[in-house]
């Protein structure tokens, strides 16, 4: 069913809150009006998410940049979740644009648990293992027809190269507070390297807020917005945002890749990185905590230029 537009939607002064997803679930699926909804503390920026009643999550993007992640996520979570070893979402139901809401938007099926972060894991090499399987089980899913890097996921999983100009700015912007001779010559090591195979399913944006952990152990992967199929390297960063020292050497050894691929890994880490370490220390903060990185950005830049694990 088309729900009709009757509207253009000022979307400057578009406020994506609990009594939009209220008002949305009443017009489009009034069997689920009146439940309880509530937003997820750590719902997300691209996209944002609040509980409806016990058993579900809404899931709306909030912005348009980020609108076109709602088909490509209904369409392909039902055909990877079979194949994982791992919950992820399960689409429900998904809403319509309307005068309300000027994008596609998802009802899913609620996940328990926390988000993955520190306070939350207190065995990080069984953690780094969990999600070594899962992600070597993501890699070996049929990649035919699935959606390749683009503007729908800001190109995760194509060339390092896309963010070079990038990542070489914010080498000279932040001067002498890192050491930028050592960030040059990893970003240059990674640009070295190329993925020359198939494309396979990744991820797309593996950080720790993006695991949910009962009793520590990994219980669901989410937000699979940026997924694709294309180069890994991108999901391996978590090696360094995540992990350290075992718990490192632990994910790098099950994740079996050539040390290529790592080279690039550790460049996307480090494009990663260095444009959130470019914001006032505040903001880098904020960042830091919304992604669930294990320490400070200053020490995660430190981290990924001292790196003993690859040399």
């Amino acid at each position: 069913m088309a729900w009709p537009t009757r509207k253009i939607i000022d979307v400057t002064n578009l406020v994506i809150s609990a009594s939009l997803v209220a008002d949305l679930i009443a017009a489009q699926f009034p069997a689920w009006a009146g439940l309880p909804i509530r937003p997820v503390e750590l719902g997300g920026s691209d996209n944002r998410t609040f509980r409806l009643g016990e058993d579900m999550a809404v899931r709306l993007p909030s912005g348009q940049a980020y609108a076109a992640q709602i088909d490509k996520e209904d369409r392909w979570l039902p055909v990877l979740a079979p194949q994982l070893p791992i919950a992820i979402p399960e689409p429900l139901a998904q809403g319509q644009p309307s005068e309300l809401f000027p994008w596609p938007w998802s009802v899913r099926r609620w996940l328990p648990g926390e988000p993955a972060t520190g306070d939350q894991v207190g065995d990080l090499p069984t953690m780094a293992s969990d999600l070594a399987c899962f992600l070597s089980c993501l890699s070996e899913i049929d990649p035919v027809g699935g959606p390749p890097p683009g503007d729908h996921n800001f190109s995760r999983g194509a060339p390092l190269s896309v963010y070079e100009a990038e990542t070489r700015s914010a080498i000279t912007a932040l001067g002498p507070s890192i050491d930028g001779g050592a960030a040059a010559a990893v970003l240059d090591a990674a640009l070295l390297t190329i993925w020359d195979r198939p494309g396979i399913w990744l991820h797309g944006d593996m950080t720790p807020t993006n695991l949910l952990a009962v009793q520590g152990r990994l219980s669901a992967v989410i937000d699979f917005g940026c997924c694709a199929v294309g180069d890994p390297a991108c999901d391996l960063a978590i090696a360094w945002t995540a992990f350290a020292g075992t718990s490192r050497e632990v994910f790098r050894t099950q994740m079996a890749m050539n040390d290529g691929t790592w080279a690039r890994a550790r460049g996307w880490a480090l494009w990663k990185a260095l444009i959130t370490l470019l914001e006032s220390p505040a903001a880098a903060e904020k960042a830091r905590l919304r992604f669930g990185w294990r320490c400070p950005v200053p020490q995660v830049v430190e981290d990924i230029l001292n790196d003993d694990l690859l040399g």
